[in-house]
């Protein structure tokens, strides 16, 4: 990777880790505040969140009907999810260690805190707990994936590609085999030394 590319990816993680501070700095206006895994709100928040919370049958006459027709198949994937959620596990947990690579934490993507939010009522916080969890796993899986890509083919490919994951852009260009063997080696020895 050449020294400009090098600077420039070090300027888009300057810039997220901005992003991520400012985006912190907001959400301490909203007068919430993180202690563990609870979050808890000023005592005037709260009151209004349960003042614009819709009761189930409101909320139920009120609710798309495509959504109640369409509801038994999305809950349907809760068991592919849980299942794709055992076998990446596992996978991490068994090869992981033996490959050197420092282990993903899942709890670092898969976040239940919604159900904290008094304005929802008990379905919407159920949908929710769906999202969290289904969104949650896959970028826990993605990022797994993207540590097995970096140990064993660390290499963009010729095609553009949408949605790669973050450590894509720092991989060998295609075609680039100069040194291969040694910088593969240079991945796999970071992939051990991250936290």
């Amino acid at each position: 990777m050449n020294d400009k590319i090098s600077q420039i990816l070090a300027q888009m993680a300057a810039l997220e880790e901005d992003l991520r501070q400012a985006v912190q700095e907001k959400e301490s206006r909203i007068f919430f505040q993180i202690k563990g895994k609870r979050v808890t709100f000023e005592g005037s928040v709260k009151m209004a969140h349960r003042k614009l919370k819709n009761n189930f049958f409101r909320w139920l006459v009120t609710n798309r009907p495509q959504n109640l027709i369409t509801g038994p198949i999305i809950y349907a994937m809760v068991l592919p999810l849980m299942m794709l959620d055992f076998f990446v596990s596992f996978y991490q947990f068994t090869c992981f260690p033996i490959y050197g690579i420092t282990k993903v934490r899942r709890s670092d993507y898969i976040v239940f805190d919604r159900h904290q939010l008094g304005f929802l009522n008990f379905i919407e916080k159920f949908h929710c707990t769906y999202c969290e969890y289904g969104n949650g796993l896959m970028g826990y899986m993605s990022e797994i994936l993207a540590r097995t890509e970096q140990y064993f083919c660390p290499i963009k490919h010729a095609h553009k590609i949408l949605g790669t994951h973050g450590r894509y852009h720092r991989f060998l260009n295609y075609g680039d085999a100069a040194d291969y063997e040694a910088r593969l080696e240079e991945f796999r020895i970071a992939l051990g030394k991250e936290k």
